[in-house]
């Protein structure tokens, strides 16, 4: 996991950086929208995914496969701004949109496999219903 954030941001933003060119128009519905959608898609759903193995939470799951998303996003949009590309809050938005349908499908498929129960709720951590262990020392 500490290496596959990293590796994606890099990855991400080298993918991405070009230098800038002055460009016409910013559409909302253009093929750098569509992409910025679908690689935030599958980074949010992706990094859900991989996070729940290591956290007990839905809800910590989504705020890390998010948080994650829009970072890599922000962070591209950043080295666009630094004059690598060019900067456009409408690729932002899309990121934020792709996000929101990466964490939605991630989600959905967990729930699927895992179904909800006492052990895997919808978003909450998993109520701890062993008692903690007490070592005790016997002669």
């Amino acid at each position: 996991m500490r290496r596959l954030v990293p590796s994606l941001l890099a990855l991400a933003m080298i993918a991405s950086a070009e230098p800038g060119q002055a460009r016409g128009p910013d559409p909302w519905l253009g093929r750098d929208k569509a992409a910025h959608f679908a690689v935030s898609l599958g980074i949010a759903s992706i990094t859900y995914g991989v996070s729940t193995r290591y956290v007990d939470a839905r809800g910590h799951a989504l705020l890390i496969g998010g948080g994650v998303s829009l970072t890599i996003g922000a962070g591209k949009e950043l080295l666009d701004l630094a004059g690598y590309g060019d900067p456009s809050w409408k690729d932002l938005v899309w990121d934020v949109i792709g996000t929101a349908a990466g964490l939605a499908v991630g989600w959905t498929v967990d729930v699927a496999i895992r179904g909800v129960d006492d052990r895997s709720p919808a978003l909450a951590a998993p109520e701890r219903t062993i008692a903690p262990q007490v070592f005790r020392l016997s002669f």
